[in-house]
């Protein structure tokens, strides 16, 4: 859909915010690269300044998978996940509307040769990920070399979801699929088309199971094991990386797993959760730590974003 056609079906004064956010967006994508990493990250920090809940959550799921850190390691772990998270906000405006000559630049690729043996077997690949906070760029700089369709969460305002179904199907060559939509994505496997799909977040308890994550009980998502026995499709991981200082990005991919799947669900998914791990360890200020990844709990265990006193305006 043209952009005069959403002007023309959002005009309507509670839309006024989000094309702010789109004109935003297009004005922050022409700032140089220094200027993002450095205003992203101070209103980053500011962010978690501000918002008091949001960094008892970072806190929380810090305490719960580094144990091992310090108070002071940690409160400085939380300041650079802020930081990082400011920054992603910068990204994706310049993953949507940045243009080819600026962006690719920016980031390599190491094991791009996985992937394309992955999809040469003409049985479909799910491109596996986390939620990192450079998730949008990593994801850039794939679509220079491979189409894929993006599963995603649908968002709630309709002409932010015009803009995001758009920009992502203009730079991945593929439509995006809803996270719901699990006939389209078997469907694009059978096709032996390439499908990017992070499974580290928990939907509610259909198709999910409790598995450790940082050794926590943490509602994972089972689908990936059953779609690739379904499918036959092989399964690529893959993780984005911002390089300290201005030195831009890397993106790794890896050898599509083996034995994968097993007869096991439970085991199949604890070794994803186990890969991510890895990958999170190597730059934890850069994954999603504001999500509240152990919202839902195994019976018996106690709720863990519960504020003494107070709920900050939020529910658990």
């Amino acid at each position: 859909m043209s952009e005069q056609s959403l002007f023309r079906r959002y005009a309507a004064p509670r839309y006024w915010s989000a094309w702010f956010g789109v004109a935003s967006g297009r004005l922050i994508a022409q700032f140089p690269f220094s200027w993002q990493l450095a205003i992203g990250g101070f209103l980053g920090r500011l962010f978690g300044f501000i918002n008091r809940y949001r960094r008892h959550v970072v806190d929380v799921n810090l305490s719960l998978c580094f144990p091992e850190l310090t108070e002071a390691q940690r409160h400085d772990l939380t300041k650079r996940h802020f930081a990082a998270l400011g920054t992603a906000f910068f990204e994706l405006a310049t993953a949507w509307w940045g243009s080819d000559k600026k962006v690719r630049p920016l980031g390599r690729i190491e094991g791009l040769e996985h992937l394309q043996a992955a999809v040469a077997r003409g049985k479909g690949v799910i491109l596996l990920t986390g939620h990192f906070t450079t998730l949008e760029m990593g994801a850039r700089f794939i679509t220079f070399h491979q189409d894929f369709h993006a599963m995603y969460r649908p968002h709630k305002n309709p002409l932010y979801e015009s803009f995001m179904r758009r920009e992502r199907e203009r730079r991945s060559g593929l439509a995006p699929l809803p996270r719901q939509d699990i006939r389209g994505m078997i469907r694009a496997l059978r096709r032996g088309r390439v499908v990017w799909y992070a499974p580290d977040q928990g939907h509610g308890k259909k198709d999910s199971l409790f598995v450790p994550f940082f050794n926590v009980p943490a509602l994972t998502l089972g689908a990936t094991a059953r779609l690739a026995k379904i499918t036959g499709a092989a399964v690529v991981p893959y993780f984005p990386e911002r390089l300290p200082g201005a030195a831009g990005y890397k993106v790794t991919i890896l050898p599509a797993l083996d034995d994968f799947p097993s007869e096991d669900i439970e085991a199949d998914t604890l070794r994803i959760n186990r890969l991510l791990e890895s990958w999170i360890r190597q730059v934890p200020e850069q994954y999603l730590w504001v999500h509240r990844r152990f919202k839902k709990r195994p019976k018996n265990y106690p709720k863990v974003y519960r504020v003494k006193g107070r709920w900050f305006g939020f529910a658990d």
